[in-house]
């Protein structure tokens, strides 16, 4: 699996369920064969996409999909938002 491939699953994760989360696009990388290039541990053991994966989903939509950091998942730019990629909520 490339980056590519992993953005391309979760903008299709995104389209159907209208959200998608960082750690349900991570357990995708790491099961069944964990690609190990498609994330990266942090010292304190969390685990996060890689930034080719993060870059490769940017592509795919730049305008209308945003970060919400506090629950760490992506969802569909809505008209209350405000400007920029990462959100509150």
């Amino acid at each position: 699996m490339t980056p590519e491939d992993l953005a391309q699953w979760m903008y299709a994760r995104l389209v159907d369920q209208e959200c998608v989360y960082q750690d349900e696009s991570v357990d995708h990388a790491l099961y069944p064969d964990g690609h190990d290039a498609l994330y990266k541990v942090t010292d304190d053991g969390n685990i996060h996409l890689a930034k080719e994966v993060l870059a490769a989903f940017r592509k795919l939509d730049d305008e209308n999909v945003v970060w919400v950091k506090p629950d760490r998942y992506w969802r569909w730019r809505c008209d209350t938002d405000e400007p920029g990629r990462e959100q509150r909520g």
